[in-house]
């Protein structure tokens, strides 16, 4: 089927009221998908190379189909070795042209190699250009699976660095080679705290529209306001630094909204009314991986706010009334005491000094108690067992502890290895966020469900875009879909009339 009839097939389905089909491509445990279905959007097929993300988006959206076909959606895949038309037979959905209405997905950044401009117009001209690089760049294979699908819209999604990576403004690249494809393409750097999400996250985000549809691309306006702390300003212009804001780059400055429009959603309203957890205090809690299967109860008396009233009751993925699942925490007996001391908004130096003064009163504890001073090897001993190792002044912000009244920092999956970058700001609870408030600071509902264990929940969860900010994304693409096929609808309800 060639490019334009493909197109104009989709615009007639969608006319008679049909979803938009979409394909999810580094897919993760489904951020985008999941933001893209509350907007109406429905979720045909994902791509994704992690078999536990794999199977987490394959219970998420595709767990009341049958065994068979279940296990097809759940399959990990390498986009490096699949073909597009391999992937649609294996689902059964038929042609590669017709299959999807809407490609979304972002590319590990940590795959971007040095290619340019030159390469990306190869790939746009040629579906096999992505073969010549045997490193197979993946941003390369997302638009080999672009040009094949034909798609109505796209979404890409992607770190700050991708805007000045090597000297590249990679973005501004994809977007050219797009445009060789037929789409009017934007991209902008969006920070998720003015749409809604608890938290202070920049990302790139590209919207394509294929020309035929006549739609220009426009980005949500925010709805929420705040001023972003200074360390966000100076990693926005290092990133900002090669995009071109007065030529014929296709870059869009993101809407911050003004003062008169709601603060940003805090901590305290995101997690607040989630169970305490004390455990660890009581030495409850043992080390060793963590299921995600037990199920707490809510408190009865929590007062809900508009976010946790959301991420209660978000269609689909409603709260269980056998209570909250994925409510566990890592073991970390050595810094309840030093979570419980540090301020909220302390950092690694705050922590490492409130761990010093905590070992220095344990060591005059001991002199009282004893009469005499405590010996070096003692105190040495003591030392290791109650201060933290790493360096002050390397990555200070390698720790922190959240503050009950502002938005979080940046969730990343690096909070699968240890949790410092978020610690609970109730100092009552001493312990670093749980799995199921990592997924709420992300705007997971709480009926969302994550596979494997603990580790590997929050690896999910700190790699996805947050649903939140996908879904107004989605909407803002719907609404351009809408307008396309309404002219076609009007016409064919007026012939129907007559």
């Amino acid at each position: 089927m060639d490019e334009a009839k493909a197109i104009k097939a989709k615009v007639a389905r969608l006319a008679k009221g049909q979803p938009p089909r979409v394909l999810d491509l580094f897919a993760g445990c489904g951020g985008i998908s999941l933001g893209f279905q509350g907007a109406g959007f429905r979720i045909d097929a994902a791509v994704e190379l992690d078999s536990l993300a794999a199977l987490t988006h394959a219970t998420n959206f595709h767990g009341g189909l049958e065994p068979d076909l279940f296990a097809k959606h759940a399959l990990a895949r390498d986009i490096t070795k699949l073909e597009p038309d391999e992937l649609v037979g294996e689902l059964g959905l038929g042609s590669i042209e017709s299959a999807f209405d809407v490609v979304v997905g972002g590319p590990p950044c940590q795959a971007y190699a040095r290619v340019g401009r030159a390469k990306l117009r190869e790939v746009a001209d040629h579906p096999s250009a992505y073969k010549v690089d045997p490193r197979g760049n993946l941003y390369l294979r997302y638009l080999h699976f672009v040009r094949a699908a034909k798609p109505l819209a796209i979404l890409m999604e992607n770190v700050p660095d991708v805007l000045n990576y090597g000297g590249h403004n990679v973005m501004g690249e994809v977007a050219e080679a797009l445009q060789a494809l037929g789409y009017r393409v934007r991209y902008s750097l969006i920070n998720s705290a003015f749409h809604g999400v608890p938290q202070m996250r920049d990302r790139v985000f590209l919207i394509a529209l294929h020309e035929s549809l006549g739609s220009d691309v426009r980005f949500p306006k925010a709805v929420r306001h705040m001023v972003l702390p200074p360390g966000y300003g100076g990693t926005r212009s290092v990133a900002l630094r090669l995009v071109d804001l007065f030529g014929g780059d296709s870059f869009e400055e993101a809407d911050h909204g003004s003062p008169d429009l709601p603060g940003p959603v805090e901590a305290r309203e995101a997690i607040g009314d989630l169970p305490p957890i004390t455990a660890h205090l009581k030495g409850l809690l043992k080390r060793g991986a963590r299921r995600l299967d037990e199920a707490v109860p809510y408190p009865k008396k929590a007062k809900l706010g508009e976010y946790a009233t959301l991420m209660r009751t978000w269609p689909g993925f409603e709260a269980s009334p056998d209570g909250l699942r994925d409510h566990v925490i890592r073991y970390l007996p050595r810094d309840a005491a030093i979570f419980r001391e540090m301020p909220s908004g302390g950092e690694y130096p705050a922590a490492h000094a409130t761990a010093v003064r905590l070992w220095q009163e344990r060591i005059a504890q001991l002199k009282a108690e004893t009469g005499r001073p405590v010996a070096q090897s003692e105190r040495d001993r003591l030392y290791r067992a109650m201060v933290p190792p790493y360096p002050v002044g390397t990555f200070p912000n390698r720790w922190w502890k959240l503050r009950p009244d502002f938005p979080v920092r940046t969730l990343m999956a690096h909070i699968g290895k240890d949790t410092y970058s978020h610690i609970h700001y109730d100092s009552a609870q001493a312990r670093v966020i749980s799995v199921r408030e990592a997924a709420r600071l992300q705007s997971f509902p709480d009926g969302f469900r994550f596979s494997g264990t603990m580790n590997p929940a929050y690896r999910q969860i700190g790699n996805a875009v947050p649903p939140l900010m996908a879904r107004r994304l989605a909407e803002a693409i719907m609404e351009a879909l809408q307008k396309a096929a309404a002219p076609r609808s009007t016409q064919r309800d007026a012939v129907a009339a007559e």
